[in-house]
């Protein structure tokens, strides 16, 4: 991981571009997702270095060969792929924020029934079960009302700060340099 006082940009040394794709995926070069472990080692990263920098990443391959039009594509193909990542991530906040809706309508709902329940039962029986019965619907009701609540006050929190992260990486500067081949 990166210094904390000095972070300076994202490195991979790469035997081969390959290496930073899903060999399986049938895409063309530039639609291709990247591998599970070079997201991971990116993401890694850029979760060390600091929230108002911008992200660059230098990639490092052997020699190219003059291959100018590889090292845009690379640039290219990590853009799309993090700009694709934050569109999921913006699709999964909606996603949420629309079940919660509905939770929240139906935990409303269901929370009134209980305190309804509670109240009639309290209100038309008088014996120490009917304390207890009382309760439990309030309780039940309250714990169905739990979960939206969860969803809009804590479960957003994750989902932004990722499609942040994956923002960041869309738009980190990329560069990929050269390494001499051994002179020999």
């Amino acid at each position: 991981m990166p210094a904390a006082n000095n972070p300076g940009p994202i490195e991979l040394r790469l035997r081969d571009s390959a290496q930073l794709f899903n060999t399986l995926d049938p895409f063309p070069f530039r639609e291709r997702d990247l591998s599970a472990e070079a997201e991971r080692f990116i993401v890694e990263w850029a979760q060390e270095l600091p929230k108002d920098k911008p992200i660059g990443i230098v990639i490092h391959l052997p020699a190219l060969g003059g291959d100018q039009k590889l090292a845009a594509d690379l640039a290219t193909a990590i853009g799309k792929w993090f700009e694709a990542r934050a569109r999921a991530e913006s699709h999964a906040l909606r996603e949420l924020f629309r079940d919660g809706r509905r939770a929240l309508l139906i935990g409303f709902v269901v929370l009134a029934l209980c305190l309804l329940l509670s109240w009639s039962f309290g209100h038309y029986l008088e014996s120490p079960f009917t304390r207890v019965v009382q309760e439990s619907f309030v309780i039940i009701g309250w714990v169905v009302i739990w979960r939206p609540a969860e969803m809009f006050l804590y479960d957003w929190l994750p989902i932004v700060r990722r499609r942040t992260l994956f923002d960041r990486l869309a738009r980190a500067t990329i560069a990929v340099e050269t390494d001499a081949p051994p002179s020999g």
